[in-house]
């Protein structure tokens, strides 16, 4: 059981719904899909401050973070302008199904002064495979609000697992905030993929197929 397997990490799931992006005419398996964290490291990830979960409709799953912050300027330590977290996922899926990342949709917090700004990055790749190229999104100051950006991958350019092979996903996210012009020693700006109930998701939209 999903439950169970986060459980043995110290993870608590809360499963959500939410509908594939763009995949609609591709099929979905009848069973659930179980997820196993493997390991999850980095700045952005401590220990218990992330959890995963899987709709119930198969297309998708969300990882939540609670302690994801990067910032710079007053009350900063010279490391926290980036922060970043790797996820090692154990996907077990139904018989005769492979599975695919359509998809990424990220949300978060920013406060950005006047000439700072902020990067989200990510890049998602099966174990003995080589690395995708990093998508990134750029953000400028000034700005005090919510954020989201998605990263979308075309259907013929979709990269499936190996169809009888066990290989672990890795998700490797980053932040990063930059003072810019303006001054690091008056103000502060910051990027977070959390919230003061840390309850900010990133949702990770898949595409099935068939295996031959």
């Amino acid at each position: 059981m999903l439950l169970r397997a986060l459980a043995t990490t110290g993870i608590v799931a809360t499963l959500l719904t939410s509908p594939a992006f763009g995949v609609d005419s591709l099929p979905t398996p009848p069973d659930r899909i179980v997820i196993d964290v493997a390991t999850v490291n980095g700045s952005g990830c401590p220990v218990g401050t992330t959890a995963i979960a899987v709709s119930p409709d198969n297309t998708a799953f969300t990882v939540t973070y609670s302690s994801y912050l990067a910032q710079v300027g007053v009350g900063s330590k010279p490391t926290d302008f980036r922060k970043n977290c790797q996820l090692n996922l154990r996907v077990h899926v139904p018989q005769g199904f492979t599975y695919a990342i359509a998809s990424a949709d990220y949300r978060g917090f920013a406060h950005l002064e006047p000439g700072a700004t902020g990067t989200q990055r990510a890049n998602y790749y099966f174990q003995g495979q080589a690395q995708t190229t990093s998508q990134n999104h750029s953000f400028r100051g000034p700005t005090d609000d919510s954020w989201q950006a998605t990263d979308t991958v075309d259907v013929a350019a979709l990269v499936y697992a190996p169809c009888g092979e066990q290989r672990n996903f890795n998700i490797n996210t980053e932040l990063r905030v930059a003072a810019g012009s303006s001054d690091p020693t008056r103000t502060t700006s910051f990027m977070t993929m959390d919230s003061t109930d840390g309850d900010i998701n990133t949702i990770y939209h898949l595409a099935w197929k068939h295996c031959p």
